[in-house]
């Protein structure tokens, strides 16, 4: 796993080993390779990862920052379930943050390139689900939403957002082929890029408010729906 990610970071100066293991780390968690409700030590995953045990600790630390485990003293690292309650909490803050994101958008107005780059996202959706496959629909919707929250150009947002995006990405990779295919999220889609398009920053708001809404009722729904009390 390690030899097909960078090891730099975007500015292209060298990560530490910390740094490495926790972008190790959050990835077989949030893609599910260490799944939800699992115990691992410390010798397990930095073996798995090829490093020393202590850039594993730091990183856990961090990460349990992030909510994604809890480090248990002499008993290790637990990768944390989502319940429907976590799952509601962590909805209301995306719906509410990317809004507003949408919102100002529209106010700043983007560039044709900038839209249409945000339309190909949306493109490709389409042709995922033509296909049935759900894996890749749900990577470029992740991508899609990431991508709109950079273009709003604050960075503490962005930073907050991708912290809940990580926690919910699990849950939705465990459920993509229990839910209905998600034809009416990518008409949301389409409808909230033409609402920025055109300037019109309430209806962006408005619009991007109820597509995560519905996105939180169907996910609470197939969750109690299937008898599970976490995720």
């Amino acid at each position: 796993m390690g030899e097909t990610l960078s090891t730099t970071t975007p500015e292209n100066k060298p990560q530490s080993q910390t740094q490495r293991a926790v972008m190790l780390l959050r990835e077989m968690v949030i893609s599910n390779k260490l799944l939800p409700g699992s115990n691992h030590l410390e010798a397990e995953l930095a073996e798995m990862l090829g490093m020393s045990r202590t850039p594993v600790r730091e990183a856990a630390i961090i990460l349990e920052g992030q909510g994604l485990v809890e480090v248990r003293p002499r008993r290790g690292i637990r990768i944390l379930p989502i319940s429907p309650k976590d799952m509601e909490e962590i909805y209301s803050i995306l719906t509410e943050l990317e809004s507003l994101a949408a919102h100002d958008l529209a106010l700043k107005g983007l560039s044709e390139d900038e839209l249409d780059e945000l339309r190909s996202h949306i493109d490709d959706m389409e042709k995922a689900l033509g296909r049935d496959d759900r894996q890749l629909w749900a990577q470029v919707d992740d991508r899609f939403h990431r991508r709109l929250i950079q273009l709003a150009g604050n960075r503490r947002l962005e930073s907050i957002v991708s912290t809940y995006s990580d926690q919910v990405h699990r849950a939705r990779l465990l459920t993509l082929y229990i839910r209905p295919a998600p034809h009416k999220s990518n008409a949301d889609h389409r409808a909230l890029v033409e609402a920025i398009a055109a300037g019109k920053a309430d209806e962006a708001r408005e619009i991007h408010r109820q597509h995560r809404i519905k996105a939180k009722e169907l996910m609470i729904e197939l969750i109690a729906s299937h008898g599970f009390s976490a995720i």
